[in-house]
C-alpha cells in the first residue's frame, strides 16, 4: 500500500522552480532514500510535502489524501514527523521537555517517555538537562526521540548524519533499522552512502530538482551514484 506519493511535481519557492515533474512513493512499512549533492532539492521534496514549498502542478497523496488536506503545522496530527536538518532543539527546554513537545498532538501509540528512552537510554539520564547542551549525536537522538513521540506513520529524516562521528552514524543506522523493524516508515533525505545503503530498501537520486536515478538499494553502484552525488 502506498502511504506518500508524489507524482510529477513541480515545486516553486516565489517563481523559482526547484522541483520538476518529480514522482517518488514510499510504501507503508517501507524505508526509501532520497540522495543528491546540497541544492538539488532534496528539502524542497519535504517542504512541498508539508505545503512550505508551493505546488504548481502534479500531485502529492499522503493515506491517499492530497497534499493540500497537509501542513507543517498540522502534519505531525496527520501522521508525519520531520527530524529536520540541523536538529533544531528548542534552547530553554530540558529533554524531558523537548519530548513533550513531540506528543502534543495526541496521536495514540506505542511511543512515549518510557519507549523513547528505552530507545535511547541517553535521554532518560538526562531527561532535566537543557536539550542544548549535549553533544550532537544526543541532539540527534533526542530530535528522533521528539518526531516518534508524535507516533507517525512515516518518519522523514533531513540530513540526520550530518556533524556526526561515523561512529554515531553506525549507532543511528542500527537505530534506523530498528524502527523499520517495527513498521515505521522511514524517509531518508541523506548524503552519506554508507548510511543509505544500510538503512534503505530503495532510493532516489535527485539532480537539478529532478529525479535522475531510482532503484532498489541492493543493487545500489556506489560508483555510479557518486557521479550524481560526490562533490
Amino acid at each position: 500500500m502506498t502511504l506518500l506519493s508524489l507524482n510529477k511535481v513541480d515545486a516553486y519557492y516565489g517563481e523559482a522552480r526547484i522541483l520538476n515533474e518529480v514522482s517518488i512513493e514510499v510504501g507503508a512499512g517501507e524505508r526509501v532514500a532520497i540522495l543528491g549533492r546540497n541544492g538539488v532539492g532534496k528539502t524542497t521534496v519535504v517542504n512541498a510535502c508539508l505545503g512550505i514549498a508551493r505546488v504548481r502542478s502534479g500531485a502529492i497523496a499522503f493515506h491517499g489524501a492530497p497534499q493540500a488536506a497537509i501542513r507543517h503545522f498540522t502534519a505531525a496530527r496527520s501522521g508525519i514527523a520531520v527530524v529536520p536538518q540541523g536538529r533544531r532543539i528548542v534552547p530553554g527546554l530540558t529533554v524531558r521537555e523537548n519530548l513533550a513537545l513531540g506528543a502534543a498532538v495526541n496521536r495514540g501509540g506505542k511511543w512515549n517517555f518510557d519507549s523513547v528512552c528505552a530507545l535511547f537510554p541517553i535521554l532518560r539520564e538526562r531527561a532535566d538537562t537543557p536539550g542544548t547542551a549535549m553533544s550532537g549525536g544526543q541532539q540527534q537522538m533526542l530530535a528522533i526521540g521528539r518526531a516518534l513521540m508524535a507516533n507517525p506513520d512515516l518518519l522523514i529524516l533531513d540530513e540526520p548524519s550530518e556533524g556526526l562521528a561515523p561512529v554515531i552514524v553506525d549507532e543511528l543506522a542500527d537505530t534506523l533499522v530498528r524502527l523499520a523493524a517495527e513498521k515505521t516508515s522511514i524517509l531518508l533525505i541523506e548524503q552519506n552512502f554508507s548510511l543509505v545503503h544500510r538503512v534503505a530498501q530503495r532510493y532516489y537520486v535527485l539532480s537539478k530538482g529532478t529525479v535522475v536515478e531510482e532503484g532498489s538499494a541492493e543493487g545500489m553502484s556506489m560508483d555510479n551514484l557518486k557521479k550524481h552525488v560526490a562533490v
